[in-house]
């Protein structure tokens, strides 16, 4: 029986299906906007379905410490990975979330706090005050109220799927009462 630092390493076709979801994700991810390494090492700890230290991180993905101790501080932060404690090792352990409706709830809510609400904010900064009305002013502000409008019916819609304690509970009833529909 392995250790929990000693995983047994999977078969050569299993690492090298690993290897090609790992880069995969990490170019999806760089096309999305996350660093690839963080993408990579998310990738990774999903495929692998069991907790990992940074030095089995490091091995695996050739990076160095500072770029995992620092990814993984960034993936512990946004909730997309987790950190634990084993008794019989003094490191921490990571894993990331393997349900994929919990992921992807993750996920969203992990966007609309750093871009959705910010831009709401902004969209909100670039209505005129009462005090300059004109037609264009009128038409601007329809403009703008028009985006707020649909970003703040779409948070909405996010939060009724996603819902503050049901994961992504819901999100998988609606896709799963999708997929039914489409049979």
């Amino acid at each position: 029986m392995s250790t929990p630092s000693e995983p047994t390493p999977p078969s050569p076709d299993v690492m090298a299906a690993q290897d090609r979801f790992i880069a995969l994700w990490g170019d999806m991810g760089a096309h999305w906007g996350v660093p690839r390494t963080m993408a990579e090492i998310h990738a990774l700890l999903f495929i692998a379905g069991e907790a990992m230290n940074a030095d089995q991180i490091m091995a695996r993905l050739h990076i160095s410490r500072g770029n995992a101790s620092m990814t993984l501080r960034t993936l512990v932060e946004w909730g997309m990975v987790t950190r634990s404690h084993q008794r019989s090792d003094r490191k921490d352990y990571f894993h990331a979330e393997q349900d994929v409706w919990k992921l992807l709830a993750t996920v969203l809510r992990a966007r609309k706090r750093r871009e959705l609400d910010p831009l709401l904010t902004s969209l909100r900064g670039c209505l005129l005050d009462d005090a300059r009305r004109g037609d264009d002013a009128a038409e601007h502000d329809r403009r703008i109220g028009d985006l707020i409008t649909l970003i703040e019916t779409l948070d909405r819609l996010s939060e009724h799927l996603l819902g503050s304690n049901a994961g992504g509970d819901k999100l998988a009833d609606l896709a799963h009462d999708l997929s039914e529909d489409g049979r």
